[in-house]
C-alpha cells in the first residue's frame, strides 16, 4: 500500500483523489529541527492505521512523496479497482 502526497497542492491521491489540506509543521530545538506532517483521522481511519504503525517515505520527486506500509490489513470487502487516466 502506499499514499502520495502532493506537496505543491496538498492533495493525496492512490487511485482516487481526496483533498485533505494539511500544513507542513517545523519544530526547531538548540541543536536540530524536525518537521512534522500529520495526516487527518479521516485518512488514518479509512485506511485501518493503528498506533506506533511503521511506514516508510520514500522522494518521488520535489512534488510528491510516498508514504508506505510494509504491513497492510485486508480490505473489508473484495473490490476491483481500477486506474483513472
Amino acid at each position: 500500500m502506499w499514499i502520495v502526497v502532493d506537496l505543491v497542492s496538498s492533495h493525496m491521491s492512490s487511485y482516487e483523489h481526496m483533498g485533505y489540506p494539511t500544513k507542513v509543521q517545523l519544530i526547531k530545538r538548540k541543536q536540530s529541527e524536525q518537521f512534522y506532517i500529520n495526516f487527518p483521522a479521516a485518512i488514518a481511519q479509512a485506511l485501518d492505521f493503528s498506533k506506533a504503525e511503521d511506514v516508510e517515505w520514500t522522494i518521488s520527486d520535489k512534488k510528491h512523496l510516498i508514504l508506505s506500509r510494509k504491513v497492510v490489513p485486508p480490505d473489508p470487502v473484495d473490490v476491483k479497482k481500477t486506474l483513472r487516466s
